[in-house]
Order: structure tokens, then sequence, then C-alpha cells
């Protein structure tokens, strides 16, 4: 179904709750405005396929511009509000993007972002300064009935390349009417039983791939969202207790703060609610999966996938237990476990995951990275490496690049070695990730000195302050260790390996 459907059927139910300032809004005013949005949208002359770009925070933006990009026929691309205006200039550019709306509070990134760019329309979803118009009053004078040439749009997320410049994923746009079933609407529905009696939290930011299709999935269900504006662990069990949370979806660094909450503070808040907690994004080491289980009760689910959504594994905490380290078994796609050579390799033998049978998408701009990922019978990766075992369950056992997973982010360590090399003080980088009971995995740069320079705190300092300014916080390393020279082969190449293996143990 859509939320269209929804509104006429039950047009006073929530959609929308947040959780900071309690503010809700119904199936019926989500429509309304999404249907506003979808007029103003046409009356710009976008049309079906074209590109809009926004740079929201968690807000009710998110939901009433959302729908209104689907049900034109769009591309919406999320932009992390978390880049520097440079990567948020680079995906404007490279999506083709044809608008920005942004919220308030970003208002000074998207500035910075659009300085080269006076052509583009720029929108802030209320209020209004000397580049951006009021979104929210342009759309405030059109009709608030559908438009008249409905199509179903769909996402075009940007997932950081191996070079480190982000890559825009891109799916087929759909071809069936606005409410049909998604692949998550379906898990959702059937192996976590979503409906309209779901009270959802939304724990993760918005601009992600996974938090916010699930969110919006929900909502197709005619369930309704509670969204986090930031995630904080008690709070998030206060709230599971305050609006009676029936779904959540959580990554792993969640599991591991709520469970560093003392004893009395999580015995304080009664869960009884929950039916699924659903996590995926990064691998959840297996102590804290049983501590969880342990807590929740066998309703914790897991799913292995990616922006791509070529392929999806899911299982249940029953299955976990009969397969700890598991990330369960294909219900999107047929899982494949390929040699070097591209040959399917024997039950339990490690090799390239790939998946056919699943949806297609390609790399924007990039016919390369799009053939990297697919072979010749047409089987796409996500770029991991793991094993199947006789039941056909899937085990990761490492990724085929040296990508940094950190609270559920994937950080690429290329483009920040690329960055800290331009530093006058800096000879040679490394990064890496490094085991961190919190985020899973943090950033850490290992620096070789230019000559003369002194290695200290200071020049750490000096480095971080350097990464944040040009590429924003998530990327910027946590920790900055210095070495005299830096393990490379005659030809150049770093033996990263090496480092990595010499921190993690």
């Amino acid at each position: 179904m859509h939320p269209a459907e929804h509104a006429a059927r039950n047009p006073g139910k929530a959609a929308i709750v947040m959780a900071e300032t309690g503010e809700t809004i119904d199936f019926a005013r989500l429509d309304e405005l999404s249907n506003a949005s979808a007029h103003q949208l046409r009356a710009l002359g976008l049309r079906r396929s074209d590109v809009v770009a926004t740079l929201f925070a968690n807000a009710p933006e998110v939901f009433a511009f959302g729908w209104a990009a689907q049900r034109s026929g769009l591309y919406q691309t999320a932009i992390s509000n978390k880049l520097s205006p440079r990567d948020v200039a680079y995906i404007l550019s490279d999506s083709g993007a044809k608008l920005l709306v942004i919220s308030p509070a970003y208002a000074g990134l998207a500035r910075e972002a659009l300085a080269g760019m006076a052509d583009l329309p720029a929108y802030r979803w209320t209020g209004s300064d000397e580049r951006l118009l009021d979104w929210s009053a342009a759309a405030a004078s059109r009709p608030p009935g559908p438009i008249d040439d409905e199509s179903a749009g769909t996402d075009l997320l940007y997932s950081s390349g191996t070079t480190g410049r982000p890559k825009g994923v891109m799916p087929a746009l759909p071809q069936g009417p606005i409410g049909a079933d998604t692949p998550l609407t379906r898990m959702g529905a059937g192996l976590y039983g979503m409906g309209g009696d779901t009270v959802y939290l939304s724990t993760s930011p918005l601009y992600h791939a996974a938090p916010l299709r699930w969110a919006m999935a929900v909502q197709q269900l005619g369930g309704t969202v509670v969204v986090m504006e930031r995630f904080d662990a008690e709070d998030a069990l206060r709230l599971i207790e305050r609006h009676r949370i029936t779904h959540a979806t959580f990554v792993p660094t969640h599991f591991i703060r709520m469970l560093k909450l003392a004893a009395e503070v999580r015995a304080r808040y009664d869960v009884s609610s929950l039916r699924a907690v659903v996590h995926a994004a990064a691998p959840c080491p297996v102590p804290v999966k049983h501590a969880m289980i342990e807590w929740f009760g066998p309703i914790v689910h897991e799913y292995y996938s990616g922006t791509e959504s070529c392929g999806i594994t899911a299982l249940s905490s029953k299955e976990w237990l009969r397969k700890p380290g598991s990330v369960g078994r294909a219900v999107l796609g047929v899982v494949h476990i390929v040699d070097a050579d591209g040959e399917e390799v024997p039950i339990g033998e490690t090799g390239d995951v790939f998946f056919s049978d699943g949806p297609t998408f390609r790399y924007l701009n990039d016919p390369q990275k799009t053939a990297d990922a697919h072979d010749a019978r047409g089987w796409a990766t996500l770029g991991d490496v793991g094993r199947l075992d006789d039941d056909g369950y899937l085990f990761l056992s490492d990724r085929r690049s040296f990508m940094i997973i950190s609270g559920g982010v994937n950080i690429y360590p290329q483009e920040i070695e690329n960055l800290l090399v331009t530093h006058p003080a800096v000879a040679d980088a490394a990064v890496i990730g490094v085991p961190c009971d919190e985020m899973g995995e943090m950033v850490l740069a290992v620096v070789q000195p230019a000559p003369g320079v002194a290695a200290d705190a200071s020049l750490a300092e000096e480095l971080r302050a350097f990464a944040r300014r040009e590429l924003g916080g998530v990327k910027t390393p946590r920790r900055i260790d210095f070495m005299d020279e830096l393990p490379r082969e005659p030809t150049g190449k770093l033996f990263k390996r090496k480092l990595r293996d010499a921190y993690c143990a």
C-alpha cells in the first residue's frame, strides 16, 4: 500500500512522531504535505527520472518531501549532513540534481556547497535567505490532492568508492504503482510482523539507506514512525517504554552503548512491547548479540545487504543461536561463493560473495566500477568475502577492500590518506580501521612526518583539525600515530595489511 491509502482509511493515525519535541503528523497531513510538494516539483519542471537532492536533519521534511519525490517518479539523493561542503558539491554535480532542498539547520553548509552552482534551484524547508528560497511557503499555494501523473520513484544514494569519492548507486526506476511492495515491506511484514499496528523506533540518521528505507516501509505498511533526532542509549529505552515501541532497527554500536548502561538503568525501563529488533550495517560481535538476546528475548533479527540491494540475507534469533556468527540465508536473490576465476567453490570454502536474481543497479557515471561489481553472468557483489554452510547460511569472513565500518557508517581510507599527504608536515600516511568496543572500528591514521617535523601531540591535533575541516567529522581519524617510515614495496604499494594486523594484534 501507499501512505495515501492509509490517509484515506485512517486519516487521524499518527504517521510521524518526533521523539524530542513530541510533534505528531498524522497520515492525512502527511499526504497533504507530500501532494503539495509533488505539485511544486511539477511546477518547477521536474519530471519522471529527474534527480532531486536533499540535505535534511532527522525531521518531518524527510517524509513529507520523500513521499513527494516518490509519488512523482523522481530519484531522491539524500545527502549526509555530516559531509564537507566539497563532498556535498561533488554529489550535487555528479548526481545531476535539478533541485536541492535542505533543513534550515544546514543553510551554512548548503551555501558553501552551492558557491559554484549559481543556476541550481535551492530551498530551505522553512525560511529563506539570499540564496535559499522557502519550500514550505512555495508548496503551501499548491493543491493538497495528488498530481495527475503519479508514478513510482526511488532513491539514488551515495556510497563511497574505493578511490574515496562517493559513488551514486542507481537502481532502475520502479514500473508498477506507487504503492507496490518493496523488498523491505515484504521483509517487514513476512519476517518481522510489521503492519498497521507497528510503532517503529527510528534510531539512525535518515540520510543513510537502511534507516530511510525502513522508516518509509513502515509508513507504507500503515505503521507509526517515532524519530530520534540523534541516538542516545537511555533515551532509546525511555522511548520504547513511553511509546510502546513494537519494532526498532539498530546497528551493533547502538547495542554496545545500551549494554554499557548500568544494570539498574537498563532494568528501569519496560521493553516488553518489543516484537522484533532488527540490526545490520556492520558485523555484530558474538558476545554482544548473545547479551542482547538474553536481555530483549529471542526477537533480535539480523540481515545483510548494502545500498545496492542486489541481494539480502536474514536470520532470526533462533537461527542465529544455532549458527552464531552467520548473517543468514538469502531472502532476496541467490547467494554464490566464487573464486578468483569466477568459479563457484564447494560448500564451506571461502570466496567472494555474489548474488544472482536480485534487483539490478549501476554506479552512476562509473561504468568501470559497475563492471567490477558484476561478473560475466550478471551476478553482483557488495565486495565481501565469505562462505556458505551445508544449510545455505552465509558467514562473512573479510572484506575485499580495507573499508572501515565505524558506528555502522562505511568509510574508505584512500580519501583520508590523499588529504593527509597534502599537508606540508606529512611525508606519507596510511589509514586503517582498528577494533573499537563502542564503534566497532575506529579510524586510525599512521603518519610519516616530513623531515625535520616533530612527531608530537600538537601535530596530531593539527592534522585532526585539518581532516575535520576538509572531510567532516565522520572521516576524521580518532587517533593519529607516527612512524619513521611506512612499510611499502619497491613499487610504492603500501603493506597496509601489515599495519592493520599489527594494530589488531
